[in-house]
């Protein structure tokens, strides 16, 4: 099947990503909005729009019915469910299938194998993967017998989890039965599902990632990121590749990667998400994201690669126009979420509208945001509002025009974290690329004192 519409099941910068790719394939895209986003720059540049519903997500673009019915009525062949919201719904996926609509993704049984965190972690074992130590808990008796036997501190994880919504790190057994009920509490209210499992904490860590990608028959990988740089288990930093990996551990993990998406006969893109534990020299299967990563921009600049076209390919039926030795990378990405958030007080959100908004050009250098001056940053969706990404021979040479970025970037209007990028990559720490996952939390400890009331976003 060629496909000649497309709905757009999303907003914000991913909306427009997957509009741009589509411009360039030819294909017709209608944007599904919300009531809020009517007026969005990704809605003036989509060919047509459709309203879904009112500005809430629950209501609009977490609605699986009215994203179906939206593509229905407009005759679109496809959906592209962008990242977050329904991309990686079964249900939507499900819907799609029974419509006679191609969903840009995997498929529902894959959807469900690791939309579950407890069913990954069951298909990683089977493919040979290493676990962090942990599993499921039905009662309080038994997270105390499991959290003894892998030791304190423990993570608290949602089944059904993401985005670290009921994730929670629990320091000795005195805290488990508060924190087992609020994280409880919490992925029931985020995804319907109260289901909660432990894990080890391990404090050392770095968050690797490999990218992906399958057509059914044959898996590729397309080399690791390192996204270790977090603030409540949320990314603000990622690159490619993953810095300071020997190379036998980078091609373990990249083995490992490929491994658990061949077990799966996986279909699309996909990022299969490591936890190496620096202390113990070894690394562990987290969870696989089964859609596009926002941080996929790093990884096509590496590898020279358009992964939103990748995956329109492979959801028309085309198999893997490459093998592994057909991919070369060249040099090191790096990429800032730039987020509507004064980070000053705890990263609290700042919606409100933005008063003006530039961003350095050149080459080597992508940013893709949907703001501009005079867009409303809404209270309703998440608070991500660009994201900067440089290129570089190497990776001090991406450094130093990441520096030349931040430093000639402004946003005004609302509180944001520009400057928070800069204090990280002046940083020597961070410069030698020794970060983990801790290392956002140890630095702004260390700032306490300097720490000034929320910039704006103007040059330091």
């Amino acid at each position: 099947m060629i496909l000649r519409r497309l709905l757009i099941a999303n907003r914000g910068e991913i909306a427009l990503r997957v509009i741009r790719t589509c411009e360039r394939l030819g294909i017709e895209t209608v944007l599904a909005v919300s009531a809020a986003d009517r007026d969005s720059v990704p809605a003036k540049r989509a060919d047509r729009i459709v309203e879904i519903g009112p500005a809430p997500a629950h209501a609009s673009y977490l609605n699986v019915a009215a994203v179906v019915n939206a593509a229905r009525t407009v005759g679109a062949q496809a959906i592209h469910p962008g990242y977050g919201f329904l991309s990686e719904n079964a249900a939507l996926a499900s819907a799609c299938a029974s419509s006679g609509i191609v969903f840009i993704g995997p498929t529902v049984a894959q959807l469900a194998a690791v939309g579950d965190k407890l069913s990954a972690r069951r298909h990683a074992l089977e493919a040979g993967l290493p676990l962090v130590p942990g599993g499921a808990v039905a009662n309080l008796d038994e997270a105390r017998t499991l959290a003894a036997s892998i030791g304190f501190p423990v993570l608290i994880k949602a089944v059904a989890g993401g985005g670290g919504r009921g994730m929670q790190r629990v320091e000795s057994v005195e805290q488990l039965e508060a924190a087992i009920d609020r994280s409880t509490a919490e992925a029931r209210a985020a995804f319907g599902d109260g289901r909660v499992y432990l894990e080890r904490y391990v404090a050392a860590g770095r968050h690797i990632e490999v990218q992906v990608l399958g057509d059914g028959e044959r898996v590729i990988h397309l080399g690791t990121r390192d996204c270790s740089i977090q603030r409540r288990y949320q990314k603000l930093i990622e690159e490619a590749p993953a810095p300071l990996l020997e190379p036998e551990m980078r091609a373990a993990i990249e083995s490992a990667a490929v491994a658990f998406a061949v077990h799966l006969a996986y279909r699309g893109l996909g990022t299969v998400e490591i936890l190496l534990d620096c202390e113990r020299d070894c690394f562990y299967f987290l969870e696989m994201n089964a859609r596009i990563q926002v941080e996929h921009p790093v990884t096509e600049a590496i590898c020279g690669l358009d992964l939103v076209a990748e995956q329109i390919a492979v959801a028309e039926g085309r198999a893997l126009g490459m093998v592994q030795d057909d991919l070369r990378f060249e040099g090191h990405a790096i990429e800032c979420r730039i987020n509507a958030e004064d980070w000053c007080s705890d990263f609290q959100p700042s919606p409100g509208r933005v008063e003006h908004a530039s961003f350095a050009t050149g080459a080597r250098i992508r940013v893709d945001t949907h703001v501009e001056a005079g867009v409303e940053i809404a209270p309703f969706y998440d608070s991500l509002m660009a994201k900067i990404i440089v290129h570089g021979d190497d990776r001090a040479a991406a450094l130093g025009r990441l520096g030349h970025v931040l430093h000639h970037s402004t946003i005004r209007g609302v509180a944001n974290t520009l400057s928070l990028h800069r204090a990280i990559i002046a940083d020597p720490t961070f410069a030698a690329g020794g970060m983990h996952t801790g290392y956002l939390e140890q630095f702004l400890a260390s700032r306490a004192p300097l720490r000034a009331p929320a910039p704006l976003g103007g040059p330091p």
